[in-house]
């Protein structure tokens, strides 16, 4: 028996929010062609994937400058946008304020979707950080917050730390071959409702080295990297965030949508 419920949407409900998005997102970290990166985003957009997550720290600010030229390309209203801040930037409200005004600037946007602390700041308490976080919202410069790199004891405080906004995302390395999460906060995520974006789904091609994933990828007609994706958000409250600057390889993630792994193989691949 699987250990976990299959969801078999290919759109994830964002929290508690009533508002879905594609259950594969597009990372940005990293980016070495942003012009081939900005065809293959546009692209993406343009085949059903409206999900972009981005940073301040990524490559100093090029990639959220580089969404923004997405955005301007296929309209505000086709993308959800996540960007993170920097656990320096989340030492006080104004600090907050400050970059997450800069982060817009790059975003050329007027407020982002989803605001994440990138990691725990360990100068301070859970609770600070994600009271000075709250700010952006308060201010109307994110529909919503949440955070990243919180292990589950951090994860249920930040969630008892909000005053008017709630915590919506934990954004957490998840894949095939790193499968720390489905002992505690997987579970514990989807009790709650708080949506998991699982970043390096494809771990830089070490999925390929997974002993059984190949055999199962033949027997099912697909590829390791659909198969491997396709583990990924048969979770539910899961999305799997994917960096590619080639077309070819965005349409071969395209192809881990609108299907689900037998039951017998989710249930091999948790036990394996």
């Amino acid at each position: 028996m699987v250990k976990f419920p299959i969801d078999r949407s290919d759109r994830k409900e964002i929290g508690k929010t009533g508002e879905f998005v594609s259950a594969i997102g597009l990372g940005t970290w990293a980016i070495r062609d942003y012009s081939r990166a900005l065809e293959t985003f546009v692209y993406a957009i343009e085949h059903g994937i409206d999900n972009i997550d981005t940073a301040e720290m990524y490559d100093n600010g090029k990639a959220e400058e580089m969404v923004g030229e997405v955005i301007r390309r296929v309209g505000r209203d086709k993308v959800f946008v996540t960007t993170k801040l920097l656990p320096e930037h989340v030492v006080s409200k104004d600090a907050v304020i400050k970059a997450t005004k800069a982060c817009l600037g790059r975003l050329d946007v007027s407020e982002v979707d989803l605001l994440l602390i990138h990691w725990p700041n360990p100068s301070l308490t859970i609770s600070e950080q994600v009271r000075n976080l709250e700010e952006a919202f308060n201010r109307g410069l994110t529909r919503y917050i949440g955070v990243s790199n919180f292990e589950i004891s951090e994860l249920k405080e930040a969630i008892s730390s909000t005053r008017k906004a709630e915590i919506v995302v934990d954004q957490v390395r998840y894949s095939i071959v790193h499968r720390d999460i489905e002992d505690h906060l997987l579970p514990f995520a989807i009790e709650e409702k708080i949506t998991i974006q699982a970043y390096s789904p494809l771990e830089r091609g070490r999925v390929f080295r997974h002993r059984k994933l190949s055999k199962i990828a033949g027997k099912v007609g697909k590829t390791v990297v659909q198969v491997a994706l396709n583990y990924i958000i048969s979770k539910p409250r899961t999305i799997a965030l994917v960096k590619t600057e080639n077309i070819e390889h965005l349409k071969e993630i395209i192809g881990a949508l609108g299907w689900r792994l037998p039951p017998k193989v989710l249930e091999e691949l948790e036990n394996s």
